[in-house]
């Protein structure tokens, strides 16, 4: 009989804030919620109560929320979230002002700095100051060429309490790639560090950012920031200052939050740019904040004084997740650095000291891990350690397995899905519920999500396409640049009119959870069958030869053909024997569809600045087509390797 691999201790169920949430929601609407579909059923079939009731229940502050909670409630796009609330996202995050961690900094080296809540409502203060003082104002941008420093969330908040809007890159992105996303939002400000440690490398910063200010007209002021040097040189920056040039006219005082709209602008993000120049995604501060109080506090149950851990750079969405877990009153952990820096347990030194409650992490780290043969359980404490979220790509059973076997027995695996377009989650964790292999557990309350097939029929146990066929408050405000908003609706909404296309290929379960099987732009054709990549990649990598995969068609005489290029383990080889196993795993796991034509070694594969493998690009090398926006990948040059392979002109 098939058993779940974890579900949750009746105390803890008793104590987790969605439990707490339902009876509120039961007194506050005088109905009974007996099941967590029914609490689903409610939130998306009453969005204006469901979503009232939780940002009574979260506390969220606001000088005003207006008489109406949701006007147009069937546009999609064109439903608006409270419309005459007038609040401040900064000042929910700001509510505590004593001397206990509100952020903890470690690098790569060991290096730790901690601010505690009083601190860094001081350093908000302070840089708010600065930056009004420079002519920032409602609307302007203040751009952030930053590493994972407490800095940056300084930034975004002092920023916020302005009015004006965050925008951030890491600085790993080269001068092309970030005068691709900045060059579009005409900054005021530029906030930059002098460098960054990787991988025991110490990079410096200031070279790119001359060019980038040389290209970047609207800037008035650049504010330089020492991350490797106690007073970096700022000789040849247009307009720089160091940070503590730019504080020293101001005394920490109270914070003026501006107290604006509801779908008032609080970031840009950006995709990620491989096909073309990365667009500008505008997210308003209310419905950013709703949408994340909800996940941490519903869906991760984070508590006051918990401590959250995600690994993540400025320019990957979950570091604006992992910012807004401030507004829970817990600890955000920063780290900047390689994750396997000096060793693959580096991290869980990290989240034993720090005893992190909740990390974060990606199924390539995980299943990094589980290649190396490492047991964090064996050697490390991780007795505070309740949650671990991963994100960024589907992860595979097998992970699931070794997360339960090497990690942590008890412990609410999260497997977590949505994106920058949504700066939040379509599918997620329920800290109340069993755990079920390889399966991400629950859609998210108040997202009204289903599996379509081709014609735009609803379907259940099938592959299909991710949609969303009601509002929810966390879409975009719109793209920048895009006056007449038809970028933005062509983007999400030209495929199914009025319904929100993801681009996921997806599957429910019979547990009420889903699996998502990859990109459906990345989704294999062979025959006429659609095929998840993710399905095939998923098998080859659970063989210890096999470090990571990528798995693309081939377009041949009118079909396609599935081909999987694979990066081999140290002194692993491609033999006929190894090609013979994996086929045979794939044909037995999936369909004999799914067996690749050709599977073929490469030293590295292509993948995006936040770790993503791009098989849009592997697919345009193969054909002999150029690559869309090599400016979006971390490493280019990997492309040569898949370009003019003799073994797949036959």
């Amino acid at each position: 009989m098939e058993r779940p691999l974890w579900s949750p201790s009746a105390e803890r169920i008793a104590t987790a804030h969605l439990t707490a949430f339902v009876e509120q929601v039961e007194d506050d609407w005088n109905i009974d919620l007996a099941t967590h579909g029914d609490l689903h059923a409610f939130s998306i079939d009453r969005p204006e109560w469901f979503w009232t009731s939780l940002r009574e229940f979260a506390n969220v502050a606001a000088e005003t929320w207006g008489e109406t909670d949701l006007e147009s409630p069937g546009a999609m796009p064109g439903a608006r979230w409270f419309p005459g609330a007038r609040l401040s996202y900064a000042e929910n995050l700001l509510t505590r002002r004593d001397a206990g961690d509100a952020i903890v900094f470690r690098n790569e080296d060991g290096a730790t700095r901690r601010l505690s809540w009083g601190q860094l409502h001081d350093l908000v203060s302070r840089l708010a100051q600065a930056l009004g003082d420079a002519g920032v104002g409602p609307g302007d941008r203040v751009a952030g060429y930053l590493p994972n420093l407490p800095e940056a969330v300084a930034g975004l908040l002092a920023a916020n309490s302005l009015g004006a809007v965050w925008s951030s890159c890491s600085p790993d992105f080269g001068v092309q790639g970030t005068l691709d996303r900045f060059g579009q939002i005409d900054p005021k400000v530029l906030i930059c560090a002098d460098g960054y440690t990787y991988n025991g490398r110490k990079l410096d910063c200031l070279e790119k950012v001359a060019r980038i200010l040389g290209r970047l007209p609207t800037v008035t002021r650049c504010v330089v920031v020492p991350n490797m040097r106690v007073a970096p040189p700022l000789d040849g920056l247009r307009d720089a200052v160091s940070l503590d040039a730019f504080l020293a006219p101001f005394a920490a005082t109270g914070i003026a939050f501006a107290r604006l709209p509801f779908d008032h602008p609080l970031y840009i993000l950006y995709s990620s740019g491989t096909t073309g120049v990365p667009k500008c995604i505008v997210h308003g501060q209310g419905g950013t904040l709703l949408q994340h109080r909800k996940e941490h506090l519903l869906h991760c149950d984070i508590k006051p004084d918990d401590r959250v851990f995600y690994f993540t750079t400025t320019g990957w969405m979950m570091w604006n997740w992992l910012v807004s877990a401030l507004a829970s009153q817990a600890t955000i952990l920063l780290y900047d650095g390689s994750p396997s820096h000096p060793d693959g347990l580096a991290l869980f030194d990290v989240a034993a000291r720090e005893r992190i409650t909740l990390f974060g992490t990606s199924p390539r780290f995980i299943e990094s891990l589980r290649k190396q043969g490492l047991r964090p359980a064996d050697t490390r404490d991780l007795s505070d350690l309740r949650c671990l979220c991963s994100t960024g790509s589907p992860l595979a059973a097998e992970s699931f397995d070794y997360v339960y076997d090497a990690i942590k027995a008890d412990l609410h695996l999260a497997s977590i899905s949505g994106g920058t377009d949504i700066v939040s989650c379509f599918v997620l964790g329920d800290p109340t519920a069993p755990v079920w292999r390889g399966e991400i557990q629950t859609a998210g309350l108040g997202m009204a999500v289903e599996v379509w097939d081709d014609a735009g029929r609803r379907i259940e146990g099938q592959r299909g396409e991710l949609v969303c066929v009601k509002p929810f408050p966390s879409m975009p405000v719109g793209f920048w640049n895009d006056p007449d908003g038809s970028r933005y609706r062509r983007t999400y909404f030209e495929r199914f009119p009025g319904v929100w296309h993801h681009g996921d290929f997806a599957q429910t379960t019979e547990h009420g959870g889903l699996i998502i099987h990859g990109r459906s732009d990345s989704t294999l054709n062979p025959g006429g069958v659609r095929i998840g990549a993710a399905e095939i990649t998923r098998q080859a990598e659970t063989f210890p030869e096999i470090l990571e995969s990528v798995a693309v068609g081939q377009d041949r005489a009118g079909d396609a053909r599935v081909v999987l290029f694979v990066r081999l383990a140290e002194g692993a080889a491609l033999d006929d024997d190894l090609v013979a196993r994996v086929k045979d795993r794939i044909r037995a796991a999936c369909t004999p569809r799914h067996v690749p034509a050709r599977i073929l070694a490469v030293p590295d594969i292509p993948r995006t600045r936040s770790g993503k493998i791009t098989e849009l690009a592997v697919r345009d090398a193969i054909h002999g087509r150029p690559a869309g926006n090599v400016e979006a990948l971390a490493n280019p040059e990997a492309l040569d390797h898949f370009r003019d392979r003799p073994e797949l002109t036959n």
